[in-house]
């Protein structure tokens, strides 16, 4: 074992005595080189010289005649206000920094018996931040005045992943923060659950932006609320939830809407305005799509992340606000930094903690929970509860989570399209014909964002017109591709060589225009009448 190096305060109450009387007394200090099973190599004795340098000498004479092997050392420690805890803490931080701690050959104690409160609880926050890289000290007197006991000692390590009981009200603690986070939704998706956890712990440790980047309707507004509502639990903001959508802020608006202005500022400015980031002072300022921001909102955005402070439009005076950025997206800032579009300073600010949310697609286990939380907010917000018949519930779930579910708005979507059925339910239960309308509802609405998103598409959905719905996803992809090539050939054959052309390579195909034309026959097109309507 290394040998033990005792660090503490010299105690100006328990550690004083005069005479042979000081004998009978327990002295904390003294009591440290009189254990039977533990005996320091070195006290490390923080004294103000000031005020106790006879206390002190007659403490180490003390130490050394029952313990002369233990070295004692003062170090001159003065405080003008030792009750006045940044007085106290800057000066033992002054100290341990300079100290020449060997950890490898040394095992450290830091005795908290003596000294002020203040004192103590410096060095505890001070060991716990592993500033001194080692276990608390704590002596007690016995029970009984005893000259011949110097009481107890107890070591305290705080590593409380040592401490099962601790450990467990912790790892419970962590749990309940992740469900503040997911809303109460019993989610199963294991990437997400992760970044839950993730997003828990620095959320509790860290004040520093966190960016968060996904689809639209993936859950960002409701994250954001959340993490507000978790730090507000644990006290550690004490203003505002502040949501700005940055898409809605255009021209000298978002510079006033963010920033506030003066009166006169700008046209039609009669009075002064705080402004959303004013607003936010003390509290959480979630900015969504923050890529839509224009470039002088971005320079003036960094300026009050970085500094806390800004001024006002039209102001010379600046006005402070310690907020902290939660900042969402579905761009690609990476893009749109290389592209001009966005600073790479402000994206930089943003990076520090970036967490992806993804899309229902990628999440389709948690479908089934989703579905009933949001029964749960419609009989919260209607007043009445509604309810699935097992063969509803069951058809609705197949069809969610299967392939020919895109759900484009994500969880926006899904929440709406339950919302939907839980108003058309009769006598509060969603019957299987409520299902099936909602379903080709669903066909019909993701049809025509299809047709939006893509040319190809669009044109496929065109020549199929109300048979597109009933086609799979998978199908109007290749379909569409298909379509694209023949109205690009000059014949049926032209075309079957372009689409079959690996096949060709490898002798697999011997008819490619009989092949490409009985594809298009499970449509009901032909190579013709393709050509016609391009």
């Amino acid at each position: 074992m290394n040998p033990s190096v005792v660090i503490g305060f010299l105690g100006t109450q328990l550690d004083a005595g005069r005479g042979r009387g000081r004998w009978e007394k327990w002295r904390p200090t003294v009591s440290l080189g009189r254990f039977e099973d533990f005996l320091p190599e070195r006290i490390e004795l923080l004294v103000d010289m000031r005020r106790s340098t006879a206390l002190a000498q007659q403490v180490k004479a003390d130490l050394l005649e029952v313990a002369p092997q233990t070295e004692v050392i003062l170090h001159d420690f003065f405080v003008p206000d030792p009750w006045d805890f940044e007085q106290m803490y800057t000066r033992l931080f002054d100290f341990v920094r300079t100290y020449p701690f060997d950890p490898d050959n040394e095992d450290y104690l830091v005795h908290i018996t003596t000294g002020t409160h203040v004192a103590q609880i410096c060095l505890f926050l001070l060991s716990e931040a592993r500033f001194i890289p080692g276990q608390l000290l704590q002596t007690s007197p016995p029970r009984k005045q005893n000259a011949d006991s110097p009481g107890s000692y107890s070591l305290i390590n705080l590593d409380l992943a040592r401490y099962d009981l601790i450990a467990q009200r912790f790892a419970r603690a962590s749990e309940e923060s992740a469900q503040v986070l997911k809303g109460g939704i019993a989610t199963r998706n294991a990437d997400f659950n992760r970044m839950i956890e993730q997003i828990e712990r620095v959320a509790v440790r860290s004040k520093a932006p966190i960016l968060l980047m996904g689809p639209t309707g993936a859950g960002k507004s409701m994250l954001a609320r959340n993490l507000f509502q978790l730090k507000q639990s644990k006290h550690e903001l004490k203003g505002r939830f502040v949501e700005v959508n940055c898409a809605t802020l255009r021209g000298d608006g978002a510079g006033s809407a963010l920033f506030g202005h003066v009166r006169g500022a700008f046209t039609g400015a009669q009075s002064e305005r705080a402004g959303l980031l004013k607003s936010a002072d003390q509290g959480l300022l979630f900015l969504d799509e923050v890529g839509e921001l224009g470039a002088d909102e971005q320079a003036m955005l960094l300026r009050a992340v970085e500094d806390k402070r800004f001024p006002p439009l039209g102001g010379d005076k600046e006005v402070s606000s310690d907020f902290q950025l939660l900042a969402g997206t579905n761009r690609d800032l990476t893009k749109a930094v290389a592209q001009g579009q966005f600073r790479e300073d402000l994206y930089a600010r943003l990076n520090l903690w970036t967490f992806h949310l993804p899309s229902l697609r990628e999440r389709r286990e948690d479908i089934e929970p989703n579905l009933d939380f949001e029964l749960e907010r419609y009989a919260r917000n209607h007043g009445e509860r509604v309810s699935y018949s097992l063969e509803a519930r069951r058809r609705y779930l197949e069809f969610a989570t299967g392939p020919q579910a895109s759900w484009p708005g994500n969880f926006r979507d899904l929440g709406a399209s339950i919302t939907r059925m839980a108003t058309l339910a009769e006598h509060g239960r969603i019957t299987v014909d409520v299902v099936d309308e909602e379903i080709g509802r669903l066909h019909r609405s993701w049809g025509e964002s299809v047709r939006e998103s893509s040319p190809s598409i669009a044109a496929a959905a065109k020549l199929l017109g109300a048979d597109w719905s009933d086609v799979d996803r998978f199908d109007q992809i290749q379909l569409a591709q298909v379509i694209e090539i023949c109205r690009s050939c000059k014949s049926l054959s032209d075309a079957g060589r372009t689409l079959f052309q690996a096949s060709r390579a490898r002798k697999q195909s011997s008819n490619d225009a009989d092949r490409l034309r009985k594809y298009l026959a499970r449509f009901g097109l032909d190579f013709e009448r393709i050509r016609a309507e391009g």
